[in-house]
């Protein structure tokens, strides 16, 4: 077990380490002789302008993909397209989606570029259904209405039928066939030739069981079929999914996927072995990577014989080293070596997104192409190095990988069987690799990865290949555009990150500066790494191990009250979190006198020095993230992944606010002045605010309500909610820790009807910030306009009957995971959870099943333990 441990530290040191540090031993490693660089780039360049040459003139999805590439704003309209159309069952629905995605779209600069009668063709019908939407907008088209309507209705469904003819034709591009057995049948031809198959079945992650246990047959279906004797196939394999295997395959769930998953997969790995053929467990999201390889450890371990189980790694996370590292160590421990296809990674936008939407130190892959192929280049010389450990197999349609890998392995010169294999995707890479064994003494052997399933399985897959292929930068794009230099295509990539001024890329800011200099992102943290959760759990076990907290009233920065009552964990009642004294409600006018006292003080000091104190006030809530957090979970049952958002929110709302202080706050705006005078307009405080929150959000609406009171330069009456009061008594000594004066804010837990209509009746209160239920805004509302004087601002936040709208484009699995997370995220407990579910009657049962097959897969329990989903 101390080496597991040594290996989940290796893999967490390099998840969110500095790209740099990541990229320099990795530079080293991939480097190579003049010598052999020469070689590198001779091959490279031979391979290119053999391609070049020999190609057939583009057609087709070809042709259609280099037209289209995703630099434009209209292949980002096909990708759009190809991403939905399929699904949508009905003409009406695919019209208008047609109608609201081509019409923005210029294609008529497209018309005549291409020689392909095929795209040639697209473009027309692409350019007129989009002008007919565009003039059908354009009161002064000199084109007549008759003739608009006429093209308008037979255009949309021409365009439908050609895109949706269109889509198919890439569908059969990427996929080899619709069952196995017509896979198999297909594979044939390419066999014949020395061509390898590794079979994946697709479709999306499984959301629920009836997925898990669908999945899993066709998995041994495809083995049993492919391992048949008269197949004819050589060294066939089939590629499996993990999260297809299970519907909850996350870190989260490590203990139920390790009971449930590993015997899966062993029948599978045991099946496969007893037919002869590989297994190989493809690479998915970087959240689900150590989890993955605890599963393919103990199977492995299991397994005890063999050759063929395997596992795909991906070059683009900086974990890629530390993977085969450990896998080596596996591989030498168990006697036998392990089949690694090396790819560079396909989901490389989305875990882009992710690091920034979730806050994290870094980003778990490289954020430059070059850097990737720098560290693809390293990971093969470590397969290649560690003999006896792994049986590499290079996944790449790139000509300088191709040639850097012969020539590490000495199969450019060398007429002996080589040891490793390539492999390239179905409908992609032929050339490259039909030239191949014209170029080396030996032949190479090469596998294709051929996707298998109908039309309604592939388009997640279809749009990771059009993302990989479409997009400018791709090897394959630009080795088909003549325009592209050879030399530019077959640049050593260790030479072009050493040309960068910044080995990260310049324009992909690392999450922290996501909103530039007006405020730093809020701290998230991966709770898919056990070297992150550990010691959070731990942190928060040891507040929790401490003497209660004892809160009340804080009036002037003095704790004041008595009778204090015990406040119970609502998710087991035997459990004291701490004790709360009530405010009483004649010391509500003691909170207001003195914060009318202070106000004007706090005012005056500007808009900079409040900013400064709400910044500092973010770190102090970042720095005491173990103790909000476990009140949090303890006092208002907020699972951890809540209880961690709770306190992102609050600080975001902190630095917000702050950012806001400085723009509006710090002096005078100039104004213009129509006769020639000189105006301006300054902004000050309002006086008091109260400001009461909801027990569902106890530390975020908490904070947002007073850092924005606090920034406009107002003292503060806080009324929390009473089912949260320790999380605000808390967040309010840091306030006060942070520079807020103690005069300024002044917190008054306890029964909402009492003292929230003595504050909000108080003719000192200049404005009351609400969150709560709608009666309750009313009842305010109506204590407010019986005040005499001024208008008081008023606020208020209430419940709603929030609905989601979905039609038959929306993928059904991602449907499915916006339902639970916003359904039952916080129990259901929050004013934007979602109340009623609209469904397109097409599909709608499909939607259903799975959704109710995902709830039944949640569990409810305590909350401190990061299995529980609802609390």
């Amino acid at each position: 077990m101390a080496e597991v441990r040594m290996s989940h530290e290796a893999l967490s040191a390099a998840l969110m380490g500095a790209e740099e540090a990541a990229l320099k031993p990795l530079l080293k490693q991939a480097a190579m002789s003049p010598d052999a660089q020469a070689r590198v780039q001779a091959i490279a360049r031979q391979l290119v302008g053999h391609i070049r040459a020999h190609r057939r003139p583009a057609g087709g999805i070809d042709a259609f993909l280099r037209e289209y590439d995703l630099s434009s704003e209209e292949g980002l309209v096909l990708m759009c397209l190809a991403e939905a159309l399929l699904r949508i069952p009905d003409h009406d629905t695919a019209d208008r989606l047609i109608r609201d995605k081509i019409a923005p779209a210029d294609w008529a600069r497209h018309l005549g570029h291409s020689d392909s009668w095929f795209v040639n063709a697209s473009t027309l019908g692409l350019m007129l259904t989009g002008r007919i939407e565009r003039l059908g907008q354009d009161p002064v088209s000199d084109v007549s209405g008759f003739m608009k309507r006429l093209v308008a209705r037979t255009g949309e469904p021409v365009i439908r039928q050609a895109l949706t003819h269109a889509m198919r034709i890439m569908g059969k591009q990427f996929v080899l066939g619709r069952t196995i057995d017509e896979a198999i049948a297909a594979a044939g031809g390419a066999a014949a030739h020395g061509f390898r198959h590794s079979f994946d079945m697709l479709g999306e992650g499984a959301r629920t069981a009836a997925d898990a246990a669908r999945y899993f047959a066709a998995y041994a279906n495809a083995i049993e079929a492919v391992g048949a004797p008269g197949s004819g196939l050589v060294a066939p394999g089939v590629s499996v999914k993990l999260s297809a295997l299970h519907p909850r395959f996350e870190f989260a769930q490590h203990e139920r996927v390790m009971a449930e998953l590993v015997p899966r997969l062993l029948d599978l790995a045991a099946l496969a072995q007893e037919r002869g053929l590989l297994l190989t467990v493809d690479a998915e999201e970087a959240a689900r990577l150590g989890l993955g390889l605890d599963v393919f450890e103990a199977v492995y371990r299991t397994l005890g014989r063999g050759q063929g189980f395997g596992l795909a790694v991906q070059a683009y996370q900086k974990r890629a080293g530390a993977v085969l590292d450990r896998l080596a160590d596996l591989a030498a421990s168990g006697g036998r070596p392990i089949p690694v296809r090396l790819v560079k990674g396909a989901y490389w936008d989305s875990e882009i997104k992710w690091a920034q939407e979730r806050g994290f130190a870094g980003y778990p892959v490289f954020t430059r192409k070059a850097a990737t192929d720098v560290s693809y280049l390293a990971c093969a010389r470590r397969l290649i190095s560690a003999k006896g450990c792994f049986l590499p197999q290079f996944a790449t349609h790139n000509a300088h990988t191709v040639a850097a890998i012969l020539v590490m392995t000495g199969a450019d010169r060398s007429a002996a069987q080589p040891d490793f294999e390539f492999q390239r995707l179905h409908g992609m890479g032929e050339p490259l690799y039909d030239l191949l064994s014209e170029l080396t003494p030996a032949q190479v052997p090469c596998r294709i990865y051929a996707p298998v399933g109908s039309h309604e399985d592939l388009l997640a897959y279809l749009v990771r290949r059009l993302l990989e292929n479409g997009a400018n930068s791709s090897f394959v794009n630009r080795l088909s555009d003549d325009a592209a230099p050879i030399e530019e295509i077959v640049r050593d990539p260790v030479e072009a990150v050493h040309s960068y001024k910044s080995l990260p890329h310049p324009q992909i800011p690392l999450p922290a500066d996501l909103f530039g200099a007006e405020r730093r992102n809020s701290e998230g943290l991966a709770l898919f790494d056990p070297l992150v959760i550990d010691p959070l759990l731990a942190g928060i076990k040891q507040y929790l191990g401490k003497e209660p907290l004892a809160a009340g009233p804080v009036i002037s920065g003095a704790l004041v009250g008595h009778n204090s009552r015990a406040i119970r964990d609502p998710a087991d009642h035997g459990r004291t979190v701490g004790t709360l004294a009530d405010a009483a409600p004649g010391q509500v006018g003691m909170a207001i006198a003195a914060a009318e006292k202070a106000a004007g003080e706090w005012d005056a000091i500007g808009g900079a020095a409040r900013a400064a104190i709400l910044r500092n006030a973010s770190y102090l809530f970042e720095a005491h993230r173990p103790a909000l957090m476990a009140l949090c979970i303890r006092e208002t049952g907020k699972t951890i992944p809540d209880a961690l958002d709770e306190l992102r929110e609050a600080v975001d709302f902190l630095r917000y606010y702050a950012a806001r202080a400085e723009e509006e706050f710090s002096g005078p705006v100039p104004l213009p002045g129509p006769t020639g005078e000189q105006n301006s307009m300054t902004l000050n405080g309002r006086g008091i605010f109260a400001c009461i929150s909801p027990w569902n959000f106890p530390l975020a609406i908490f904070t947002g309500q007073i850092a924005a009171a606090l920034a406009a330069g107002n003292a503060v009456i806080a009324k929390p909610a009473e089912q949260a009061s320790l999380v605000a008594y808390r967040a309010t000594q840091l306030l006060h820790e942070a520079g807020v004066p103690p005069d300024i804010l002044h917190l008054l837990p306890g029964d909402g009807a009492q003292l929230g209509a003595a504050i909000v009746t108080d003719p000192r209160i200049a404005g009351v910030a609400f969150t709560g239920s709608t009666e309750t805004a009313r009842a305010i509302a109506r204590g407010l306009a019986a005040r005499e004087g001024p208008i008081v601002p008023f606020i208020a936040e209430t419940g709603g009957l929030n609905a989601l709208i979905a039609d038959s484009s929306a993928l059904p699995e991602q449907l499915v995971d916006d339902i639970v997370r916003s359904a039952f995220n916080s129990a259901g407990q929050r004013c934007s959870a979602l109340r009623i579910l609209f469904l397109q009657e097409d599909g709608a049962a499909r939607v259903l099943d799975m959704l109710a097959g995902a709830m039944a897969e949640l569990r409810i329990g305590d909350p401190m333990e990061i299995a529980t989903d609802i609390g």
